[in-house]
């Protein structure tokens, strides 16, 4: 069984016991979010497709940790100008683990 579910702007395709990594949610680490937003549900060739979402649909997550990703390095250069610019950014993230999808 998995179930394609909005989380914080971006789609992801979760299963029962699956860890994923999506933008930084409002929350303690250890604590349990629900995500209402379902999209799609398949239950072994049983598809229910949302028309945006599936209404009573539900799926439960706890937040495992905080983090940042890895740090991407934006470069800007003008040739035969000496204009050059180097900048990084690092984004917070969330490590969510799935605990239960609910039709």
């Amino acid at each position: 069984m998995y179930a394609i579910v909005e989380i914080a702007g971006q789609q992801f395709k979760v299963s029962k016991g699956d860890e994923i990594f999506c933008n930084r949610l409002k929350g303690e680490v250890e604590s349990a979010i629900t995500f209402d937003k379902v999209l799609l549900i398949d239950d072994n060739g049983n598809t229910r497709v949302g028309t945006p979402v599936l209404q009573g649909a539900k799926v439960d997550a706890t937040i495992v940790q905080h983090l940042r990703a890895d740090k991407v390095l934006v470069f800007k250069k003008k040739r035969r100008k000496g204009y050059q610019k180097l900048t990084g950014h690092r984004q917070d993230m969330s490590k969510v683990r799935i605990e239960n999808i609910t039709e």
